[in-house]
């Protein structure tokens, strides 16, 4: 098909929106995606990178505006490239890793590629935090979060010259199981209590506020605040019973 051909279905489609100029364009710029999607290969497999790459064609040209004079081409890369870059982001782990812990990662990998060339080395996780507004910490978890794409195996020695597995160590008594526990516990309750009653209690146990604050926060008074506050863990105390 012809550039001219291409602009023809597009200003089409872009006017008619008709469902058989849209089948004609995702099969012109099918080979596009595919090719993009081999790309990712052997990092999953084959099919679902072009199903995921298909189906970002699909928004692309759906979202292309013909009348802004950009090649439809340059408009569907980075469409389709971004949208498996998010599949490998939230499909790929295979152990589950909280969004909060995984796109700081992909920050890092923007910091990494901008300090190495201006360091020599590639940066400790201090320049990291640094260039980034991050905590040390925030950033260490982040890169230790990068090793969770792949489960370790149960069977792997613990040492080249052992043959301890990793299944055969014994577990231990963790005491913030019982904190979990009580925690669950706590939540189960608290759905016997109204919108407003949780409020408080958050506002006083878990934030740390004091009648006087919580009652000005609700516009109420704080003899109201006790009262309810003492109703509410009466009502608690007698469920958990």
């Amino acid at each position: 098909m012809s550039a001219r051909d291409e602009a023809t279905l597009l200003r089409d489609y872009a006017r008619d929106r008709d469902p058989e100029t849209r089948a004609e364009l995702a099969t012109r710029f099918l080979p596009l995606a595919r090719h993009l999607a081999r790309r990712y290969h052997g990092q999953a497999e084959r099919e679902d990178l072009e199903q995921v790459a298909s189906y970002a064609l699909l928004k692309a040209i759906d979202r292309y505006d013909f009348d802004r004079g950009l090649a439809f081409a340059s408009f569907a890369v980075p469409t389709i490239v971004g949208e498996l870059k998010r599949y490998f982001r939230d499909h790929s782990w295979s152990v589950h890793v909280p969004r909060s812990i995984k796109e700081p990662k992909v920050q890092l990998d923007a910091a990494t590629r901008v300090l190495s060339p201006q360091l020599g080395r590639s940066p400790t996780p201090l320049e990291l935090a640094q260039h980034t507004g991050s905590s040390v910490e925030q950033v260490m978890e982040a890169l230790a979060a990068h090793t969770a794409h792949r489960a370790d195996s149960l069977d792997r020695p613990l040492f080249d010259d052992g043959d301890t597995a990793v299944e055969l160590l014994g577990g231990e008594v963790d005491p913030g199981y019982v904190h979990a526990e009580n925690a669950t516990l706590v939540q189960s309750l608290l759905s016997i209590l109204s919108e407003r009653e949780q409020l408080i209690l958050r506002l006083r146990f878990h934030e740390d506020l004091t009648q006087a604050e919580i009652g000005e926060r609700l516009g109420i008074s704080q003899m109201h605040v006790s009262r309810l506050i003492r109703k509410s863990i009466a009502r608690l105390q007698a469920a958990s019973r």
